[in-house]
């Protein structure tokens, strides 16, 4: 059986770290918070409000996909969220095992931008825009599933469950 690696991805503000956490709640598997892993450099550069490069993000990657790597070689599952906006990004996390599964936290705009808005983070709204021009949904061929974040988590976290039949 292949051990489920969960990433769950979206734009900043989409609620993918909320609704991660409902399912690590119901789970107990291993957590990453996709941020803990930027360099300072990166942080520091979101901060300012500039986005970050594919030559920025890499080494990012690298460190999650390595991290679930580890995991999946003692055949523990694992869930973690990173904006995963790029097909070549996933590409990289997909690395850290074959059950790697992307729940894509995607919606309405202006509620991200009202959640951004709401709360102190690093990363600040005007970056907002950078980000859905670099995202690239998941595709048909790729192993994931989209979730509206405007629904109840408690309904996010059981949809995710039913479709992986892990509920």
């Amino acid at each position: 059986m292949t051990t489920h690696h969960l990433v769950f991805m979206g734009v900043s503000g989409s609620g993918k770290s909320t609704v991660a956490r409902a399912v690590q709640e119901r789970l107990g598997w291993d957590f990453a918070e996709g941020d803990d892993f930027h360099p300072p450099a990166n942080v520091a550069k979101m901060a300012a409000g500039t986005p970050l490069t594919d030559v920025d993000r890499w080494g990012w990657l690298e460190s999650l996909a390595d991290w679930t790597a580890e995991r999946d070689a003692r055949d523990e599952p694992t869930i973690i969220t990173c904006s995963a906006l790029r097909v070549a990004y996933r590409d990289v996390l997909r690395r850290g095992g074959d059950g790697t599964f992307f729940v894509h936290c995607t919606g309405d705009k202006h509620l991200v931008l009202q959640r951004m808005n709401a709360r102190d983070h690093f990363m600040p709204p005007s970056l907002l825009e950078s980000q859905l021009d670099t995202l690239e949904p998941l595709r048909a061929d790729e192993h994931g599933m989209d979730v509206d974040p405007a629904l109840p988590v408690d309904r996010l976290a059981a949809m995710v469950l039913a479709r992986l039949d892990l509920s």
